[in-house]
């Protein structure tokens, strides 16, 4: 089954980049919730789901942009959320970069692990494959292959062409070794990278306590130590070196602590999938650039694998019955577009339209050859909506919703007498002031039919 943390944690940090302070709360969600980011800092606090087709940035971590709104340094955290397997949880926090910690996934699962876990009432769904999926980019060398397995395991190599750092592999047999040994292992940076990364705006919240930094020459001058500390800001950091080796000899938590946590970069950045995966992942010479491509790649295989769409037993006692949606809508025959409410949770609604041949409008639309119309599917859509906005306020009844938007409204197959459309909203934003920003999608035997955003807004104005 699903499930989420038993209580809200918090945390505070700098981030490695943007190096301003941050502070982020993991809060539990809903079931079928995933985990979405909330930059509660910014007007109208906009969430940023976790999904690897918002990525816009890989330089040096991944960077997520949805509804205006961006989150850096993601992978860290979604590395810890998916090692502990917590399924369902919000991502609260004030700044745009995901604080560095100590340049691990460790103290974001021993905030977890401290908040224990609640189970939820929904299966959890797994991907899981019928065949091998390869990906590779032959120029840069990254290679990227998944086999059907009943674990999620997980293959590292790392090669880098350093002396430092040598060829390295990692390994994770199962999910349940996370924690232990993969979560610990910190972020790492060669010398000779620090100098373009200050120069180009990042690193800022870079320190000795965050990062790894491997030393691939054995004569450094000390000139070229103090000009890089002032470089990065750090004028007053003790900086040591013995040769080829590590930087002020930090102590390695694991003799392959690099591949390590590039194997927890990969975990971070396949959560952008979606789903738990069930499959053994090799990697080979991976990235930050390289995951989010395969992990669009394994997206787009199960979407696939399941092209019959929202799934919804039409056979369950329904949430709200015709007679419960007739007291919060004023709509009546021939206009009511909705005949049962099957489900609504936090940030989303399922409701279902029945097609027949007596609906009033195949009287005079297309004679001979019914199609129902797509603005009335539309239409339907909008009250499946208005439920939802009406379900969060008391005495329903005494309110009207009123479309103001609607936007990237697509008809992808006609709907005729007999279908059952089932319609899926999902919120976009948190409901402020009364309006409602969602996005719906409609299903005919699991196939998309028609999807559009829409923004309403709901108004007190019966007495």
């Amino acid at each position: 089954m699903q499930r989420t943390l038993a209580k809200a944690v918090k945390l505070t940090g700098i981030g490695l980049h943007t190096g301003e302070k941050v502070n982020l709360e993991i809060v539990p969600a809903k079931e079928n919730h995933g985990y979405k980011f909330q930059r509660v800092d910014l007007d109208g606090e906009p969430m940023i789901k976790a999904d690897c087709d918002l990525v816009v940035a890989t330089d040096r971590g991944t960077t997520l942009e949805q509804n205006g709104a961006r989150v850096y340094t993601t992978e860290h955290i979604l590395a810890a959320l998916y090692g502990c397997q917590v399924d369902n949880a919000l991502i609260k926090i004030d700044g745009p970069e995901v604080p560095i910690m100590d340049g691990s996934s460790l103290l974001f699962v021993q905030a977890i692990e401290n908040a224990g876990y609640e189970d939820q009432n929904k299966e959890r769904i797994y991907l899981e494959l019928d065949e091998n999926i390869k990906w590779e980019d032959l120029d840069k060398g990254i290679e990227f292959l998944a086999i059907p397995d009943d674990h999620y395991r997980m293959t590292v190599m790392v090669d880098y062409n350093s002396p430092v750092l040598g060829t390295q592999h990692a390994s994770m047999y199962h999910i349940g070794e996370f924690t232990k040994d993969i979560a610990p292992c910190r972020t790492f940076v060669f010398l000779r990278e620090l100098e373009f990364l200050a120069k180009n705006n990042l690193i800022k919240g870079g320190d000795l306590d965050n990062a790894i930094v491997l030393v691939e020459r054995e004569n450094i001058s000390q000139e070229e130590i103090d000009s890089l500390a002032k470089l990065l800001g750090k004028e007053d950091l003790e900086i040591s070196f013995d040769g080829i080796g590590v930087l002020n000899s930090t102590k390695l938590k694991f003799e392959n602590e690099p591949a390590r946590h590039k194997l927890l970069d990969i975990v971070g950045d396949l959560a952008l999938v979606g789903v738990p995966i069930k499959a053994h992942i090799l990697g080979a010479r991976p990235g930050h650039s390289g995951n989010v491509r395969f992990a669009k790649v394994l997206k787009e295989y199960w979407k696939n694998k399941n092209k019959q769409g929202r799934k919804c037993d039409l056979t369950k006692k329904p949430f709200y019955d015709i007679i419960d949606i007739e007291r919060m809508l004023p709509h009546r025959f021939p206009f009511l577009m909705v005949d049962k409410i099957m489900e609504i949770n936090e940030d989303s609604i399922v409701g279902v339209k029945n097609i027949t041949m007596n609906e009033p409008i195949f009287t005079g639309h297309f004679p001979g050859n019914p199609i129902f119309p797509g603005v009335l599917m539309v239409e339907a859509m909008a009250q499946v909506g208005g439920i939802f906005a009406l379900s969060k306020v008391d005495e329903p009844e005494l309110y009207s919703t009123y479309f103001m938007k609607i936007d990237n409204v697509k008809f992808k197959q006609k709907v005729i007498p007999g279908d059952t459309v089932v319609f899926e909203l999902m919120l976009l934003s948190p409901i402020r002031r009364g309006l409602v920003n969602m996005g719906g999608k409609g299903y005919v035997n699991g196939k998309l039919v028609v999807e559009a955003e829409m923004l309403a807004q709901i108004i007190k104005d019966k007495g």
